[in-house]
Parts: structure tokens; C-alpha cells; sequence
């Protein structure tokens, strides 16, 4: 299928590209590896005047440490750089996820910056990043921000992103020896999206029960999101299958050919407990 006829600039740096998305008054999208953009342009879902092309942004790629022990990751670093860089090997959930995402294309061209912004109810990075309570920072020619993950998304493939912005970086935890980290999901098998996806990061175990509890879920709502009463529920000392009973909690399951309420809710439930099980016995 062919996209409607569209404008195409290629940035030459950062602030070109915020210069020109400011100009657009919201008519230009910015594009980096294409990997979701491009098809909702095919089927005239998405109809931009102006593609603005940061890919070849070097300033916005790349994994580094901060001097407060954080982990930054450049938001046009992509799947499979992701998987490959040393400091982030430690990120169990990471290297459970990013072999399953997409396919060999889309490891290779997608970024986790695009991810973000995209914001489908499906994608697995950004449950991910929820259970890790990770920031992302978002720059326009007015201002840099900081937005706490579990504030970014609002719906499907809405965010609190403004149209003149452009995520910058992602901003993780410091890796902890006293927590552990896993991601399970069952996925759509054509699309590769998840049906439900968790994400879970456990530890700090004091000898009386777990004093840490984060999980992220995918695939279920109309928009990904922080199983709070599972975390509750685990620090409060029930059963890893009792706090997995609450996945759904509070949460308006989605029904679609793929998964009705009933099942969706049900395999949610699965998947929680598997990713709890998962990240404690990776802390040995």
C-alpha cells in the first residue's frame, strides 16, 4: 500500500530537528527507524505533511553510565544494541524481551525511543521500563523535561508527549545486587504483539518477606501500566499466585479477535506469576 503524499527533511542535528517540529504546528512527525510509523503511513492511519528524519542523529544513540550510578540509553540506540551493550547485560528483563521483539528488521532498525513515543498498548518496552521505574527525557526548543515513566502514557498510542518534542533518553535504575528482574509474555504468533506481557523486578529481601515489588503489564489495558496492587500485594507477604490474582485490578481488560476479556484477564494472571517466579529465582 502506498501513504499519502507527505514532505521529507532530514535532520542534521538535534536542535534542526526541534526547530523543526516547533515550525510544523504539528503537521510533521519526527522519524527514526520507521518500524511503526511506516506501516500506520501505508494503511493511512497516520498522515504526516512532513517527515522530519532523525536516524542519523549520533548525538541520541548510545548507552552510558551517569555519575549518580543511573543508566542513560540514547533514544535512538536500537533493540539489538540494546542486547549487545555490556552495561545493560545485567538487566535480566531486557535480555528476556528484546530477542522476542519484532524480528531480525525490526531489532535491527526499531529504537527504544520510538517505542516509547509511539505508545502502543501492545509493545513490550514499555512495560519494561515501567517495572524499572525509569524516566524519560523529553526536549523541545522551549524546555528539556523529565517524565516519570508511570506518568507517560494516557491511552492507546497516546502519551503526554507534545508534537514539538522528541524523547532524548531513557534514564534506568542503577543495577542492584539484591533484586531480580524477568519478563514473560504470550504473544499474538503473526504479529509478534503481546497478548500480556509482565515484567517484574523483586528483591531486598528482608527475612521476613519482600520489600521490593515492581511490574510492569502489556497487552492487557488500553495502555500499559504498573500493577500496583500486585506490587502491594507481594510486599505485603501473600502467595506469588495470590498477588498474581490481581493483575488485572482496577484495569478495563481489552476484547479482541485475538484474546475476549475472560481469557485476556486469565493469562495476565499466568503471566505475573511466572515473571515473579522468574526474577526471584534469579536471585539465587
Amino acid at each position: 500500500m502506498i501513504p499519502a503524499a507527505f514532505d521529507y527533511v532530514r535532520a542534521t542535528s538535534l536542535d534542526d530537528a526541534l526547530k523543526r517540529l516547533a515550525t510544523a504546528g504539528g503537521g510533521a512527525k519526527a522519524i527514526a527507524g520507521g518500524q511503526s510509523l511506516l506501516p500506520l503511513m501505508k494503511l493511512r492511519l497516520a498522515r504526516p505533511e512532513t517527515l522530519v528524519d532523525i536516524g542519523r542523529l549520533a548525538e541520541l544513540k548510545g548507552v552510558h553510565r551517569l555519575p549518580d550510578g543511573r543508566v542513560a540509553v540514547g533514544a535512538l540506540t536500537t533493540y539489538d544494541e540494546m542486547l549487545r551493550d555490556p552495561i545493560l547485560r545485567h538487566y535480566g528483563l531486557l535480555a528476556d524481551a528484546i530477542p522476542n521483539i519484532g524480528d531480525v528488521q525490526v531489532r535491527n532498525r526499531g529504537t527504544i525511543g520510538g517505542s516509547i513515543a509511539h505508545a502502543d498498548p501492545a509493545s513490550d518496552m514499555p512495560a519494561i521500563l515501567l517495572a524499572l521505574d525509569a524516566e524519560v527525557v523529553a526536549r523541545s526548543s522551549r524546555a528539556e523535561r523529565v517524565i516519570p515513566i508511570t506518568s507517560f502514557f494516557e491511552g492507546a498510542f497516546a502519551s503526554v508527549l507534545h508534537d514539538d518534542e522528541l524523547i532524548t533518553e531513557v534514564r534506568l535504575p542503577g543495577g542492584r545486587d539484591d533484586v531480580g528482574s524477568a519478563y514473560r509474555a504470550i504473544e499474538q504468533p503473526a504479529s509478534g504483539y503481546s497478548i500480556a506481557g509482565v515484567a517484574a523486578v523483586v528483591g531486598a529481601h528482608d527475612g521476613t518477606g519482600w520489600r521490593y515489588c515492581a511490574v510492569g503489564v502489556t497487552g492487557v489495558g488500553d495502555h500499559p501500566y504498573r500493577a500496583a496492587a500486585v506490587e502491594k500485594a507481594v510486599i505485603g507477604g501473600e502467595s506469588l499466585a495470590q498477588a498474581a490474582a490481581h493483575a488485572t485490578d482496577g484495569v478495563t481488560v481489552a476484547s479482541d479477535i485475538h484474546a475476549d476479556r475472560e481469557y485476556r484477564t486469565h493469562v495476565a494472571s499466568v503471566q505475573v506469576l511466572r515473571a515473579l517466579e522468574a526474577a526471584i529465582a534469579r536471585l539465587g
